[in-house]
């Protein structure tokens, strides 16, 4: 190794340990000149030898990059959402399904808080940073891999080979202190105060720019480690190991060995959470031992080992000005209550939900009330009560809407069902556009160069009047339209244009079938192949797939059924979309173990369990978390939990080996 190479790796070094000092311990070890003097000189030497650049030297971090389109990424593993509880029963509640699935009585937790931010994910190879995604739908997100390295609390070459490959998610949050002088630069500078710390960490990723990104204090706070076969027993091991090997781990994380210790842990920390140097909403329950994570594994959405318990929401009273009502893609109404401005945890409310009539009823909610207001899981504003003291004398009760605010139709309201609905589906101005800005989202085709303004704008035009009309856009229409430029118009036209490369089970989500979400999509998807074959079924076929109740198969059936609806689908057809599963989906997937439900247990030689698992769905079969009558197999591997063994055994359910199960397929 050259002698130029040997100073320019000592610096590196050097640098990295200063900087892990004072960001992650803080605990300086150099003054800030003597640090930039040293960061100067790498850099002048990496400038005079390129030979021996790394992408990820400490110089990367003052940014420099400029990023216009951020790259879409999928997730190797998907980033779930988390269950929410709001009480200690609902956290005992959890604790019981717990105990139905491990089998056993006694099970040790970790303790965290929720920390209040922007959810990243970060993939390290050979100890070395690879890349920074955002949550995004949980599927995919975006690459902002050059912005995050300016973040100087995550290492971008790990101090220690205790981890080598593999993910680690935290969150991005923008520390209070910071915030706030933050905002006294921009009121200096007669520029708007940013809201709250949280959307301005979650913008921050986003800006284009990585050194405006750099002049930026944010900070990343690590959670969770992922990867395939990781060498630790426990969440907390994993964690200890990530901060040894540079990760910035907060010291609050703690190991609760009942649920009683997870109470007192939230006690405290309900309190003491306002002395924190940044945001928090709440505490993430997680059960410590990985095997148990394994074992439980996920449903839809979540996973069932861990919970957050969400501090009691932030409340303010104001005044409800007036009841209007809006009207969703499916019809669905809402009663909106249109406020007297009000600040409510960093953001100005000034609307919210008011559910439906049921609740407008049970509160006598009414207009010029002084209500109270608080946020929904900290996102969605919501009315929780009335101050009675404060009704005018000459107040009347609310007298819900008969019909629909944009098209006058007669709403009605089906047995059972908490909302009222516009029947006009194909007449509705706000139905039409509703259901054409699903089907662009992101999480069904994610055509760019589309927003919600300009699908209203082009139906106003007449330009479209359902989602099919998207792909007869012609440039030369779209130019003439308000703030719109060519350029514009040509990525508009060529986002429609890739959005039928967008695969089938995305196809069917974005149709806007009702009560077919992302999931139900793809477990229709997966059955029957095309939407054709999905359209040809009949009532019982469909109640008969997975987890497809009644409700959702006759919402199947109707559409189906609707001459409008197969018009369009033919049209689809015509145009390119892809209304079938891809062969390269559908590679190395069966029908062989059709009826057949598994429940995996232990630790496995040959594959890993979500290998596994995914080896039974893809030959047809179904995976259960527990043991039933209506299990057919378990498939045992080392450390299968005792109690599991004598439950197979008073059901007499077959016990299988890995090897067993690879026969078997």
């Amino acid at each position: 190794m050259s002698a130029t190479k040997i100073q320019i790796e000592a610096l590196r070094t050097e640098l990295r340990e200063h900087n892990y000092n004072y960001y992650v311990l803080d605990n300086a070890t150099i003054s800030d000149y003597d640090f930039d003097i040293k960061l100067k000189k790498l850099e002048a030497l990496e400038a005079e030898f390129p030979e021996f650049s790394d992408a990820n030297s400490p110089t990367q971090r003052v940014g420099g990059a400029i990023t216009k389109n951020f790259e879409t990424v999928a997730h190797k593993n998907r980033m779930h959402s988390l269950d929410n509880s709001y009480s200690k029963e609902d956290l005992l509640d959890w604790e019981k399904r717990i105990q139905k699935i491990i089998g056993v009585e006694s099970v040790e937790y970790t303790c965290e808080l929720k920390y209040d931010g922007a959810s990243i994910n970060l993939s390290y190879e050979n100890g070395s940073l690879k890349s920074a995604v955002t949550r995004g739908d949980g599927f995919q997100g975006d690459n902002v891999t050059s912005n995050i390295k300016t973040i100087r609390s995550i290492p971008l070459q790990l101090k220690s080979n205790a981890l080598d490959t593999f993910e680690i998610r935290g969150e991005i949050i923008l520390p209070l202190d910071g915030f706030n002088k933050m905002n006294e630069e921009r009121i200096a500078a007669g520029e708007e105060a940013y809201r709250n710390p949280r959307n301005t960490a979650s913008g921050s990723l986003k800006l284009q720019d990585s050194a405006e990104v750099a002049k930026r204090p944010l900070d990343c706070l690590l959670y969770h480690v992922v990867g395939e076969r990781l060498p630790f027993k426990t969440h907390a091991e994993a964690l200890q190991n990530a901060k040894v090997a540079g990760f910035k781990v907060p010291e609050t994380l703690t190991v609760a060995k009942s649920i009683d210790e997870v109470f007192e842990f939230i006690q405290y920390w309900d309190v003491e959470r306002h002395n924190l140097p940044y945001e928090t909403d709440g505490v993430v329950v997680k059960v410590n031992s990985l095997p148990y994570q394994d074992e439980m594994g996920y449903t839809s959405k979540a996973p069932r080992w861990a919970m957050a318990y969400k501090f009691k929401a932030e409340q303010e009273s104001t005044i409800l000005n007036k009841i209007t009502y809006q009207v969703g893609r499916t019809g669905a109404i809402t009663p909106v209550a249109n406020l007297e401005p009000v600040q409510l945890a960093g953001t100005i409310v000034k609307r919210a939900s008011l559910h439906n009539a049921d609740q407008i009823e049970k509160l006598d909610i009414r207009e010029n009330d002084t209500v109270y207001v608080e946020k929904g899981g900290e996102i969605i504003p919501k009315v929780v009560g009335v101050d009675l003291s404060k009704r005018p004398g000459n107040s009347e009760p609310t007298v819900y809407a008969t019909h629909c605010p944009e098209c006058e139709t007669l709403l009605v309201r089906t047995e059972g069902d908490a909302k009222h609905y516009c029947p006009n589906e194909f007449g509705c101005p706000t139905q039409i556009t509703g259901r054409i800005q699903h089907y662009i989202s992101r999480k069904a085709m994610d055509i760019d160069g589309l927003g919600a303004e300009t699908i209203e704008l082009l139906y106003k035009e007449g330009l479209v009047a359902n989602y099919a009309d998207l792909y007869d856009l012609k440039v030369e229409q779209i130019i003439p339209l308000e703030r719109m430029a060519e350029k514009s118009a040509q990525n508009m036209v060529i986002g429609i244009e890739a959005s039928k490369q967008i695969p089938f089970e995305k196809v069917l989500f974005a149709l806007g079938i009702r009560f077919v979400g992302e999931t139900v999509a793809k477990k229709l998807a997966k059955h029957f192949k095309s939407i054709d074959r999905l359209m040809n079924a009949s009532f019982d076929e469909l109640i008969n797939v997975d987890e497809i109740g009644d409700r959702i198969a006759q919402s199947i059936v109707d559409f189906s059924n609707d001459l409008g609806n197969v018009m369009l689908i033919d049209r689809l057809r015509t145009y390119g979309v892809q209304l079938e599963l891809s062969a390269e989906a559908q590679e190395g997937q069966t029908e062989m173990l059709r009826g057949k439900v598994f429940v995996v247990s232990g630790v496995f030689a040959k594959m890993s369990r979500n290998e596994l698992k995914k080896s039974i769905e893809d030959n047809g079969g179904k995976v259960s978390s527990s043991i039933s009558k209506k299990t057919t197999y378990i498939i045992a591997g080392d450390n299968m939990g005792p109690s599991k063994r004598t439950k197979a055994g008073e059901l007499e359910v077959p016990i299988i080996s890995e090897n067993d199960y690879l026969e078997m397929i």
